[in-house]
C-alpha cells in the first residue's frame, strides 16, 4: 500500500480498532509495520482478511472509515468468499449488471448475492418479494428503489405502506390525531427515506402527497396508478388484508412486499397473508421471489448473531 500516513492511520482506526475488529471476525492475525501488513491465519481467511484491507484502504480515499462500516465491509466480503480478487480491486463494489442505486444523498449498493439478486428482481418485476430476517436490507433497498424509480420520472409517487397490528388497526383507540396514531408503525419506513433524501425533501414530497406513507387499512377500495408501493412487515397481513393490498396495483405501477415469517405478530390461528402468497403465487409469471438469510444481515454483528440462534432454537416467532 502506498505510504500515505493519513489514510493508514484511517484504515487502522484508532488503537488499531479496525484491526482488531478484523482479526476478531475472521479469527486471524494482523501484523503491520509501516504500510506493509500481514495475515496470517486460516489461508481461506487470512485471503478474505487480505482483500477487506486492499478495499478498506481504497475507501480511505474518499471517505472516513468506522467500526460500522468495517463490519458492513466484512459482511460484503464474508458472503462473497468465492469472488476475493475482483471485490478486492475496487471498493465500489456494484451489483450484478450494474444495479447501484444513487439517491440525492448517498450510494446505495448491495451486500452480497442476496441484495444483488433482491434488486434486480426489483428492476425487472412488477411484484417482488424479499422475504428474511431483521437487518438483511428488505426494506432499505426497497426504499431505494422506490426513491431511484420517482427521481428517474418511472413513478409519479411513492405509497409505504404497514399493517398496524399491534393495535388491532383499531386505530381510533390511541390517543392523539391520525398521524400521532400511525407514525410509530411506519416509522422505520420514515428513517430510511430521511437518511437517503433528508429531512426536508421529505417533508415537502410528502406535503405534495408524492409520498404517502399509511397503514394497510387506508388502502382498501384504491387503485394505485404509476406508483411504486411497497409493502413492509407484510408476515403481519392476514390473508385477506394480503389480496387486498396486491389488487391495488394499478397500471403504470410497481410492488415490492418485505416481510418476516419467523416474526408473526397476528393471533393465534390466524394464518399470515405472506406465508399464504409465497405458497399460492411462487409459480405466477411476473412476480419474484428473493429469500434472505442470517448470513445476509448486514447490521451489528451481534444481530447476526442473535437471528441465527432463534433459529437453531426453532424458536423464532409464531408460525
Amino acid at each position: 500500500m502506498p505510504a500515505d500516513n493519513s489514510r493508514l492511520a484511517n484504515l487502522c482506526g484508532q488503537f488499531d480498532e479496525h484491526l482488531r475488529q478484523i482479526e476478531r471476525r475472521l479469527n486471524v492475525e494482523i501484523a503491520s509495520r509501516g504500510n506493509r501488513f500481514r495475515v496470517t491465519g486460516n489461508p481461506g481467511a487470512a485471503e478474505i482478511g487480505s482483500g477487506i484491507l486492499r478495499s478498506l484502504f481504497n475507501m480511505t480515499d474518499h471517505e472516513r472509515l468506522d467500526p460500522e462500516r468495517v463490519h458492513v465491509c466484512l459482511q460484503e466480503f464474508v458472503m462473497n468468499d468465492n469472488d476475493i480478487d475482483k471485490a478486492s480491486e475496487n471498493s465500489e463494489v456494484v451489483g450484478e449488471n450494474g444495479v447501484v442505486i444513487q439517491t440525492r444523498r448517498k450510494l446505495v449498493r448491495p451486500r452480497g448475492p442476496n441484495q444483488k439478486a433482491y434488486l434486480k428482481n426489483i428492476r425487472e418485476h412488477d411484484l417482488a418479494f424479499g422475504i428474511g430476517p431483521a437487518g438483511t436490507g428488505k426494506t432499505y433497498l426497497a426504499v431505494a428503489s422506490a426513491i431511484d424509480a420517482l427521481e428517474n420520472e418511472q413513478v409519479r409517487r411513492i405509497v409505504l405502506v404497514r399493517p398496524a397490528v399491534e393495535a388491532g388497526e383499531r386505530l381510533g383507540f390511541l390517543p392523539g390525531d391520525m398521524s400521532q396514531k400511525v407514525d410509530p408503525y411506519l416509522r422505520p419506513m420514515y428513517d430510511a427515506l430521511f437518511d437517503m433524501m433528508g429531512t426536508e425533501q421529505v417533508a415537502r414530497l410528502i406535503e405534495k402527497n408524492t409520498i404517502e406513507v399509511a397503514p394497510l387499512a387506508f388502502m382498501r377500495g384504491r387503485s394505485l396508478n404509476d406508483s411504486f408501493v411497497i409493502l413492509d412487515e407484510a408476515q403481519n397481513t392476514s390473508i385477506a388484508q394480503m389480496k387486498m393490498f396486491l389488487t391495488r396495483i394499478g397500471f403504470g405501477s410497481r410492488a415490492v412486499v418485505t416481510g418476516d415469517i419467523t416474526q408473526i405478530d397476528l393471533p393465534s390461528g390466524q394464518q399470515s397473508g405472506l406465508k399464504n402468497a409465497v405458497e399460492i403465487l411462487s409459480r405466477v409469471d411476473g412476480i419474484a421471489f428473493t429469500y434472505f438469510t442470517p448470513g445476509d444481515v448486514v447490521r451489528h454483528q451481534l444481530v447476526q448473531r442473535i437471528v441465527e440462534a432463534y433459529q437453531v432454537d426453532g424458536n423464532g416467532g409464531q408460525g
